[in-house]
C-alpha cells in the first residue's frame, strides 16, 4: 500500500491494478481489495484488470458486481496469456468480454489493450487491425498501447487507426526501463523493436545501474514531451509498482499537462 499512497501526490487519472496470478479466486479477493483502496481510500480512479481467458460469464458478473458495489467503474478488459487453466472458459478473445461487459452494463468505461508494433501472436498487421476493430465496435471506450520506444511507430499506428476509422481516444504506453533484468524481460516476452538510439544507451550503460536509471527516465521523458507537443490523448505509465520513478518523470514534466487558461 505504501507504493499506492506515494503515487497519491501525483493525482494520475487512474491507477490500473492488476495481480501476477489471473485465477478468478485472485482477481475477486486481490484485484478488488487494492482497486478498493485506490478509488475509496486514495480517491483515485481504480482501473481493474480482467483477463477474459481465465474468466466464464459468471464469473464475470459476480466481479462486475462487486466492483459496482465499490463504485470501481473503470476496467480492462484483456485476454491475457494462454495457458492450461485458460482453456475452457466462455470469452475467447478480449473483444468477447468488452461486448459482454458492455451488454451487462454500459455504465461500465471499459479499456483495451493494442499494439503499435503488432501482437507477438498476430498472423500480419492487417489480421491484427481486424481484431482491434472489433474490440472498439464491441464497446471499447479508449486504447491503451503495449510499451513501445519509437514514437514514430505510435504515430504510424495512429494513422492506421484513422484509416480503419478506429476513433477512440489511444493512451500512449511509456515504460521508463531503469534496469538490466527489466530489459531482458523485455526482450523475452514483448514484440517491441529497440530504437539504435536505445540500443546505445543499453550498450553504454548496462553495467553501471545508476546511470541507466537515470538514462532510461530522461530517455522515457524524452518520449513523453514529443507525444504531449503531438497531442496524444494521454500518457500510461508502466512504472512497475516503483513510485520513485514516477515521481521523478511527473517533476520533470508536469507543467506540459497544466491547462492553459
Amino acid at each position: 500500500m505504501k507504493t499506492l499512497d506515494s503515487l497519491r501526490a501525483l493525482s494520475p487519472d487512474f491507477i490500473s491494478v492488476t495481480c501476477s496470478n489471473n485465477n478468478y479466486e485472485n482477481i475477486a479477493d486481490t484485484t478488488i481489495k487494492f482497486a478498493d483502496y485506490v478509488n475509496n481510500t486514495l480517491n483515485i480512479p481504480a482501473v481493474a484488470h480482467l483477463p477474459a481467458a481465465y474468466l466464464d460469464k459468471t464469473q464475470v458478473i459476480e466481479i462486475l458486481e462487486r466492483l459496482r458495489e465499490k463504485q470501481i467503474m473503470k476496467v480492462l478488459a484483456l485476454r491475457g496469456d494462454i495457458s492450461d487453466e485458460a482453456t475452457k472458459k466462455d470469452f475467447k478473445y478480449a473483444s468477447d468480454l468488452v461486448k459482454f461487459i458492455k451488454d451487462y452494463d454500459s455504465s461500465f468505461e471499459v479499456l483495451g489493450a493494442c499494439y503499435p508494433d503488432v501482437h507477438p501472436e498476430s498472423i500480419n498487421r492487417i489480421s491484427d487491425f481486424h481484431y482491434l476493430k472489433e474490440k472498439v465496435d464491441s464497446g471499447a471506450d479508449k486504447l491503451i498501447t503495449q510499451l513501445f520506444f519509437d514514437n514514430n511507430s505510435f504515430y504510424d499506428f495512429q494513422e492506421r487507426c484513422a484509416i480503419a476509422e478506429i476513433n477512440v481516444p489511444i493512451l500512449a504506453g511509456i515504460m521508463p526501463v531503469i534496469n538490466r533484468n527489466q530489459i531482458l524481460r523485455l526482450l523475452k516476452n514483448c514484440n517491441t523493436p529497440l530504437p539504435a538510439k536505445f540500443i546505445r544507451i543499453l550498450e553504454k550503460y548496462e553495467h553501471n545501474p545508476v546511470a541507466l536509471r537515470d538514462a532510461g527516465i530522461a530517455y522515457a521523458i524524452d518520449q513523453i514531451v514529443d507525444l504531449v507537443t503531438e497531442d496524444v490523448a494521454g500518457i500510461h505509465l508502466y512504472t512497475m509498482n516503483n513510485s520513485e520513478t514516477a515521481r521523478s518523470i511527473h517533476s520533470s514534466i508536469s507543467s506540459l499537462f497544466k491547462i492553459n487558461t
